[in-house]
This record gives C-alpha cells, sequence and structure tokens, in this order.
C-alpha cells in the first residue's frame, strides 16, 4: 500500500449505502407481482447489473417476461429508486468514506470511481464528493458487469496509471473478482468470510484513517 498511485473505489456498500434503496426499489416491484423478495434474496443482486438483477427476480418469482417487458420494468424500477437518492445528503456517506479520501488525496494518490451505477455521478453530488474524484468510470461508460475487469481496467487507464499501481476497495465477490482479474490489489470492505479472495479484509472505510 506505500507504492499506490492510484485507488479505485466502487460506491454501494463502500462509499455509501444505497443498496437500502435498490432494496426497496426490487421489493416494490415483486410485491406488484404477487410475491416476496426477501432481504436474503437481495444478496444475490450484490454487484450485479440491472439486467441480471431482474432476471434473477423474474426467476425468483417464476415469471415469464419478454424483452419488451423487461426494460418496461426495469425502468420502472429504476424510477423508484431515483425518487429514493433524491432523498440523499451528506448524512448517508458511511463511516470514514470522505475522511479517507481525503487521506489518499493529501498523500496524492489518484482516485477513481468503479461503479456499474448509471446514477454514480448523481449520487457522489448529491453526498457532497463528486469534487474528490480524479476519473469516474460509471455504467454510462463500460458495458460489461461485474466480474468482468472491464471498470477497473478503464478507471487505471483513466487515471493514467498501470493496475499494479492501483488497489481496489469493494464490498461485493463479484467486485473481488473483477479486481483480481485486472490485476489490481484489491481491499474487500464487509464480511471475511464472504471476500475471501481479496488481499485484505477490512470492516469499513474508517478502519484505515488513520
Amino acid at each position: 500500500m506505500d507504492n499506490i498511485k492510484g485507488a479505485l473505489f466502487d460506491l454501494d456498500g463502500v462509499l455509501v449505502d444505497t443498496a437500502k434503496y435498490h432494496y426497496l426499489a426490487w421489493k416494490r416491484l415483486a410485491e406488484q407481482w404477487g410475491f416476496e423478495f426477501t432481504e436474503a434474496d437481495n444478496e444475490r443482486l450484490k454487484g450485479v447489473s440491472r439486467m441480471r438483477s431482474l432476471e434473477i427476480i423474474i426467476e425468483i418469482g417464476g415469471l415469464t417476461l419478454s424483452e419488451e417487458e423487461k426494460l418496461r420494468k426495469a425502468e420502472e424500477k429504476n424510477e423508484w429508486y431515483l425518487q429514493y437518492i433524491h432523498q440523499m445528503d451528506h448524512s448517508e456517506l458511511l463511516p470514514g468514506a470522505k475522511e479517507y479520501l481525503l487521506q489518499l488525496k493529501a498523500k496524492g494518490v489518484r482516485i477513481a470511481l468503479g461503479s456499474a451505477s448509471k446514477n454514480a455521478v448523481f449520487i457522489l453530488e448529491k453526498v457532497g464528493i463528486a469534487d474528490l474524484f480524479d476519473a469516474i468510470i460509471d455504467g454510462t461508460k463500460v458495458s460489461k458487469a461485474k466480474p468482468d475487469p472491464e471498470v477497473f481496467e478503464a478507471g487505471c487507464r483513466e487515471l493514467g496509471l498501470k493496475p499494479s499501481e492501483c488497489v481496489v476497495f469493494e464490498d461485493a465477490e463479484a467486485g473481488i473478482k473483477a479486481a483480481i482479474a485486472a490485476g489490481v490489489y484489491v481491499i474487500g470492505i464487509g464480511n471475511p468470510a464472504i471476500l475471501s479472495e481479496a488481499n485484505r479484509v477490512v470492516g469499513g472505510l474508517n478502519d484505515l484513517v488513520s
């Protein structure tokens, strides 16, 4: 970590907890279809794209939808999600997130976001940390979802650094796999049992603030 020149952060579960809003929106959709979508079910959606998430929920409900219906329902879910995140402010930053970003900036480390979210820029602005990022790679810039390494490879390129010069912070198993595939040192945020493939696991960014 002493030689790291770049840091790439996932968004949900690392910097902010927007996962709860995704859950509420997916749960609302499942209820519309007449079945229950639990928090345990929601674990399967971590680090997964919107359309793949929808497909998992359709599988859970035992439904069959046309491609047109899938697109319409994914858009409906996203509209609900946007309604929820419009209410976000700096208080929704996870403990230590802003402090750790500032700590890295003070050391001259370049910072990038690596997230599948198409609402990433909006969320960063709502919580007041958008100006701390040198590069933002989100769902509008990449087409392949984690565990494909595309998002982190693109992040390293935008920072002008080699993967070996960077570190990734991730809370999802798919994100850990993506970072490893990109050749980046990875720190897991969360449960060591779930994130066992990471080079190191901490409870949250607050554990890294010095």
